[in-house]
């Protein structure tokens, strides 16, 4: 099944969008007041010369410090190598400055496997001047040592350790840094149970790597051992209970399809028949 980048990394930042902006852009954080944040829908921008659609991932109106007029942040995820991308970064820009008539400032992740240079300017120019020099800002995370962000308790830097520059020999160690910084952030249910998604869609240890990780934590101090040990645990169990009610619902839809009615589904599996209509409902 196909990952769907775009939605992952939408979700991330527009969650710890201050965590984002102070990891990778503390200058930019200075500047801007937060109190001050509202989530824009995206723009979906039709390209008529290559004949596809964009979405625009991720818009933020706010303010900067000191100053009463809005700006908006424009965050766009590049999941792929893709030679027109900063020109579609200016066109972007062009287009949601006419619509909007506000400061924008445009910033690009790159989250692709592979380090490549990526430029930050599109540019117009002619033998006798130049036209147009549009500059972004960038953040290629293949290029981030992993080891130097994992002593920054910032959910960001925990989530996109899975994203950034580490080697297949050094996967357990990274999901077990990973743990640790889960640990010491005691996040709330939903804000940890995102961040572990995102973790585990791209970086999903081997049993092999997953007995690995295990004695290396059995090897931790006691009180962080059990931390990390129970963090396991409950991830495990809730994986192996999304597994089991994908099973239950897979089988009742297949009886269903053999034509067996609500009732005799019920009886065969225990369910209730309210149960039963919930699951053939989705």
């Amino acid at each position: 099944m196909s990952i769907d980048h775009d939605r992952l990394f939408k979700e991330l930042i527009q969650t710890f969008f201050e965590e984002f902006i102070l990891l990778f852009f503390p200058t930019m954080h200075e500047h801007i007041d937060f109190r001050h944040l509202s989530f824009l829908s995206g723009e979906l921008f039709t390209d008529v010369t290559a004949g596809e659609k964009y979405r625009v991932d991720l818009l933020v109106e706010t303010k900067l410090k000191g100053e009463d007029g809005l700006v908006i942040v424009h965050i766009e995820n590049q999941s792929y190598v893709q030679p027109s991308f900063r020109e579609r970064m200016f066109i972007y820009f062009s287009r949601l400055f006419e619509k909007y008539r506000k400061n924008i400032v445009p910033i690009a992740v790159f989250s692709y496997d592979t380090i490549h240079d990526e430029p930050s300017t599109f540019t117009l120019q002619f033998p006798f001047g130049n036209v147009l020099d549009f500059r972004f800002f960038t953040m290629e995370l293949r290029k981030r040592n992993w080891r130097n962000y994992i002593r920054n308790d910032n959910p960001i830097a925990a989530a996109l350790l899975s994203k950034m520059g580490y080697t297949e020999n050094e996967r357990v160690g990274l999901k077990k840094q990973f743990l640790r910084m889960l640990v010491r952030m005691e996040l709330d249910e939903a804000k940890q149970r995102l961040l572990f998604g995102f973790f585990e869609t791209y970086v999903k240890l081997s049993d092999e790597e997953e007995q690995q990780l295990r004695s290396e934590v059995n090897e931790m101090e006691t009180k962080e051992k059990e931390q990390v040990l129970e963090l396991i645990i409950s991830y495990e169990q809730k994986a192996l209970e999304k597994g089991r009610k994908q099973g239950i619902k897979y089988l009742v839809q297949t009886m269903a399809r053999k034509g067996m009615s609500v009732k005799d589904i019920a009886n065969v599996t225990d369910l209730a028949e309210e149960e039963v209509r919930q699951l053939l409902e989705q």
